[in-house]
């Protein structure tokens, strides 16, 4: 054996040391299950009452610490559904943030001016969003590369400044509009309905993780990865990849309106913030952050990043961090600048984000076994010899 390579040395007699069978099998039980076992803890977390200091503002179960998890797997879902365009499709937009606003903006002025159930009012606001990315796809796509993110730019831009604007005073400006508390489900209004908030935002969650994953593993979701990875190479093979990018435009379009409406239900209202490019910048970061192109990373990114921005804005104004030295004091209590040193250290120590730690740490943990095994053949040959 080859203390070098650990390959057999054909010269000898030695065999070659058993692969550790039950630390892969292991592995990968572990990675089979976990998706299981986190989603019964997010169903069971409304009835906790478990303190979780230093993590949320009090108890699991209590009003305050839903409505930030409730959060959380919002961004979570919809960071998964903006993978469907950079990490699937390669599709670089800077303006997804357009019809997560159109779902909740749409929504809200229907029961606002026409005074329509909220249910058809939904619907509607939906149907909207996903008629907005068909309409601005079809235009956006026309073009590719730098090209596309740029008139994908464009088009945010003039959305958050027509917002902003207030035309027909439809939109509300700078302030935005709040929600018509009457029109809306009463089980989905108050500070007592948190918990049924959070279900909403779960829900909302499991249904974007089965869209995404039923997506990536059909026909199309192969043309995907083929555009990803050689756009040519798609057409030589007879296939027109605008249809296929489109497809993928409208769906994560179809899911971000509706995170839309989840975002309507979870603030009571609709902000301009959400319509600045700002805010799909957030989402790549997320993405990104989480690993793009993997089935949990864009999830893990979502959540990580909406709760640290949470968090970390309670640091910044703390009494803690208000009497250290000012070479201190001023970068802690600026949040973004707190974010980027997180988002700079994955980005270096794990290249292909967050979802890549398990497969490193068990790498690192499969290696000092191996090594032991490299060196008692290496001790077994020597003493034939």
């Amino acid at each position: 054996m080859s203390t070098v390579t650990g390959t057999p040395d054909r010269t000898s007699g030695t065999p070659a040391a058993p692969p550790d069978a039950p630390a892969g099998a292991d592995t990968a039980r572990l990675l089979r299950w976990w998706p299981a076992a986190v989603l019964v803890v997010l169903i069971v977390a409304p009835y906790s009452a478990l303190p979780l200091p230093g993590l949320l503002d009090g108890p699991v179960g209590s009003a305050g610490s839903l409505q930030l998890l409730a959060t959380c797997l919002l961004f979570g879902a919809l960071a998964t559904g903006y993978d469907l365009l950079l990490g699937r499709s390669g599709l670089l937009s800077f303006g997804h943030a357009l019809y997560f606003a159109a779902g909740s903006y749409a929504t809200n002025t229907i029961m606002l001016e026409a005074g329509l159930p909220f249910a058809v009012s939904a619907l509607v606001g939906v149907c909207f969003g996903v008629a907005l990315a068909l309409v601005l796809g079809s235009v956006s796509l026309r073009v590719t590369g730098i090209g596309f993110s740029m008139v994908t730019l464009a088009f945010a831009q003039a959305g958050s400044i027509l917002v902003s604007r207030n035309p027909g005073g439809f939109t509300g400006g700078e302030e935005g509009r709040a929600a018509p508390a009457e029109l809306l489900p009463s089980g989905l209004v108050g500070i007592e309905h948190t918990a049924n908030l959070y279900w909403v935002a779960l829900g909302y969650l499991v249904l974007t993780l089965a869209v995404v994953h039923w997506a990536v593993r059909s026909p199309t979701g192969r043309v995907w990865e083929g555009i990803k990875e050689n756009e040519r190479r798609v057409e030589v093979l007879g296939l027109r990849p605008y249809g296929f990018k489109l497809t993928a435009f409208v769906l994560a379009g179809a899911l971000a309106a509706l995170g839309g409406l989840v975002h309507l239900l979870l603030t009571g209202g609709s902000t301009p913030q959400t319509t600045t490019s700002d805010f799909t910048l957030s989402l790549l970061v997320m993405v990104v952050l989480g690993g793009s192109g993997t089935r949990w990373g864009p999830m893990v990114g979502g959540i990580l990043y909406t709760w640290a921005d949470h968090r970390l804005g309670d640091l910044a104004g703390s009494g803690a961090v208000a009497d250290l030295p000012a070479v201190l004091r001023v970068p802690l209590s600026q949040p973004l600048f707190l974010l980027g040193v997180l988002f700079v250290a994955v980005v270096h120590l794990l290249p292909g984000g967050l979802a890549r730690l398990p497969s490193r740490l068990g790498s690192a943990l499969r290696a000092p076994r191996g090594t032991t095994r490299a060196g008692a053949a290496a001790r077994k040959e020597n003493r034939h010899s």
